[in-house]
């Protein structure tokens, strides 16, 4: 029985000690990136990051993050002019003990042209996906694993993908009914579109795992 008890004494103190260190982790430093050429495609793939969305002002693409050596990110222009972000990490399993970064360390602000853009696509996990109003000339695809998907009035050329798994996805399509093609599935949830519509000129393909689904259409 002693045993058991210095064993558990033992488990406690090492907890403290390891969120201790973890919360005494190197800071994050707030950082801002606009590519020097017109970006035609955007693809953030991030982990644990809320992402926001807004219209910018100049018709350039603006980001704004918070990064460390520790929980960085990767972001490059390919030839073709397409803005790829994603997560990267140089953590020891004791970085993941104790309290995760602040709200703000875990907020990227994506600032967009408006219809300027042909194609966007933002996946992220145990976080929020948030867009205000935006035309593309091609297809938007969003995807959030633990967290909601909200947009204001999205038109697109051809394609809009939502996918959400323990979340909510809700917003405005520009665009009648009669418009899209639709799939959608929810799973443990409520959805206010039909499973599959066959005629449209344009797709919409919702999907939907333990949450609700309320899309709807404006001209």
């Amino acid at each position: 029985m002693k045993k058991i008890i210095s064993l558990a004494l033992c488990l406690v103190l090492s907890t403290f000690v390891l969120s201790g260190c973890s919360n005494n982790s190197e800071p994050f430093e707030e950082k801002s990136y606009t590519p020097g050429t017109q970006i035609h495609e955007i693809h953030l793939d991030v982990r644990d990051r809320e992402i926001e969305m807004s219209i910018s002002e100049d018709d350039q693409v603006h980001i704004r993050y918070s990064e460390n050596s520790k929980e960085y990110y990767d972001i490059s222009v390919s030839d073709e002019n397409v803005l790829t972000m994603a997560s990267a990490s140089n953590k020891e399993w004791t970085d993941y003990i104790g309290v995760k970064p602040s709200a703000k360390d875990r907020k990227i602000s994506l600032q967009i042209p408006d219809a300027l853009l042909e194609n966007l696509t933002l996946s992220t996990t145990n976080e929020d996906i948030n867009l205000s109003e935006l035309v593309v000339t091609g297809s938007i695809s969003l995807s959030a694993n633990n967290g909601n998907i909200t947009f204001g009035k999205l038109d697109v050329g051809n394609a809009l993908d939502l996918t959400a798994k323990n979340g909510d996805i809700s917003g405005t399509v520009t665009g009648s009914y009669d418009d899209f093609a639709i799939q959608s599935e929810v799973k443990k949830g409520k959805s206010n579109l039909p499973d599959n519509k066959d005629s449209g000129a344009k797709t919409l393909h919702v999907s939907c795992n333990n949450g609700n689904i309320s899309i709807d259409f404006q001209n």
